[in-house]
């Protein structure tokens, strides 16, 4: 580390120290929609109560920092690998998110524990690592912060970034921040990337990328009994004609952009379908059916019925009132069906003919597609899949996902798209084929992470 990098590094130090009363009152007032934010907020600077008094005992402990949600569900691919690979290895997880540390507690089996991630200020990442004394440390995707690797470093601990992306953007961002990023980029033990592309960024930062393996969320197996039920009223629907639309994992804004496309078309166009949407953040559940009420629009939310397949039931009738409305019913607003649940995206994919990707059609960076697309679901994006833009791309060649410059551009193509059936079935069917082709990266990452695990 050169002088400069030096210096740079301590002033990060104090900064990093100064936020702390900032974090707190972040917490606090995020923890008014997300009460989970409000729970054992001392595990962000290294304070642990008597839950963790006894560190496991003597058994190998994994730390995995999955940030939130969608990383999360990749790290539990990931942990059910090793831990099937090393039943005696127990893992210690992290998050940042109420999202994440919410699915996190699903994946954990005995031995294991789950905190909040370590805020990245010297003093609680040093309590954080002394009191767990984890022996291994996989940050999934993004996460490289210049504590952690200090304190991995200093301790002997093994700091891997396992299915590493790095967008373009992001890259620009860490260049601008060079003398900070390179020596914690360089800090790493090994990077594991998803992509080639992602594996030239890290290693402009100077990270030691020893593979490229794929994306590990193309080994996710869909909830079968949620799949079974969507497509059960899928292939329902296909024989009167009637499709369904959903906005995705959208993110705020992009709703607006969403019901005011609609509100704006002629009557006929609008009924060429049944729409749901579903947003990403249950926090904003109550605003965004709001918003459907204001513009007029009949709301169905899930949370009103009391099981999956009575919502489907609804949809289904709503479809046939659609094509009647498109036929010359007075039905001045299509039916608008809301998804304000949780892990039912299987589901709500497995029931849709389109989805139109969230967090494409605002400056966000995208979702996840690979979830809609396990689930024979074909996707159209908006214009930023920064996030995702290799995934993206090999979706749209495979001919599985379609792209569209605005929102109104991309209800038109997905319109379009359930329009022509044929090419629809054919991009459904390609879906599974798509994930199957890109499958394998858990299996061949437990086996690069063997030279850090215990040897039988």
């Amino acid at each position: 580390m050169s002088a400069l990098e030096r210096l740079t590094f301590e002033l990060y130090g104090v900064m990093m120290r100064l936020l702390c009363p900032w974090v707190k009152r972040r917490l606090a007032r995020r923890a008014v929609s997300q009460p989970l934010l409000a729970l054992q907020v001392q595990e962000r600077f290294g304070v642990y109560d008597k839950r963790f008094s006894d560190n496991g005992g003597k058994a190998f402990r994994i730390w995995v920092h999955a940030v939130s949600l969608g990383e999360t569900r990749a790290a539990g691919l990931l942990m059910r690998a090793l831990r099937h690979a090393n039943p005696e290895v127990r893992f210690l997880l992290t998050h940042s998110s109420a999202t994440g540390r919410a699915e996190g507690e699903g994946l954990l089996g005995p031995g294991d524990l789950q905190v909040w991630q370590p805020w990245d200020a010297l003093a609680g990442v040093e309590r954080f690592l002394d009191h767990f004394q984890p022996q291994l440390a996989l940050m999934m995707e993004t996460e490289v912060w210049p504590n952690w690797v200090h304190g991995c470093q200093v301790r002997g601990i093994p700091l891997c970034l396992v299915n590493a992306r790095l967008s373009e953007k992001s890259a620009r961002s860490a260049q601008r921040l060079a003398w900070l990023a390179k020596p914690a980029y360089r800090g790493l033990t090994a990077v594991w990337a998803q992509t080639s592309a992602d594996a030239q960024r890290l290693k402009s930062l100077g990270a030691p990328v020893v593979g490229v393996l794929g994306n590990l969320k193309f080994d996710a197996k869909p909830n079968a009994e949620q799949a079974r039920m969507g497509h059960d009223a899928r292939g329902a629907r296909a024989q009167e004609g009637g499709a369904v639309i959903t906005l995705a994992s959208s993110r705020e804004g992009e709703e607006a952009l969403f019901l005011e496309t609609l509100v704006a078309w002629p009557m006929e166009i609008g009924h060429r379908a049944t729409y749901l949407v579903v947003p990403r953040h249950p926090e904003r559940f109550d605003s965004v059916a709001k918003a459907m009420e204001d513009l007029g629009f009949e709301v169905v939310r899930r949370s009103s019925l009391h099981s999956l397949p009575a919502f489907a039931a609804l949809i289904h009738q709503s479809c046939l009132l659609d094509h009647q409305a498109h036929e010359g019913s007075a039905r001045k607003r299509p039916r608008m069906f809301l998804g304000d649940s949780m892990g039912e995206m299987n589901f709500y994919y497995a029931l849709t003919n389109v989805a139109l990707m969230g967090a494409t059609f605002k400056p966000l960076g995208g979702q996840n597609l690979i979830e809609a697309l396990a689930n024979a679901c074909p996707v159209v994006l908006g214009p930023h899949t920064f996030n995702f833009q290799d995934t993206s791309t090999m979706a749209v060649k495979a001919g599985v996902a379609r792209s569209s410059l605005s929102m109104q551009e991309g209800l038109q193509t997905a319109l379009n798209w359930v329009k022509a059936r044929e090419e629809w079935l054919d991009a459904s069917e390609r879906c599974v084929d798509f994930i199957q082709a890109h499958q394998g990266a858990s299996e061949s990452l437990v086996d690069a992470l063997a030279v850090y695990l215990p040897q039988s």
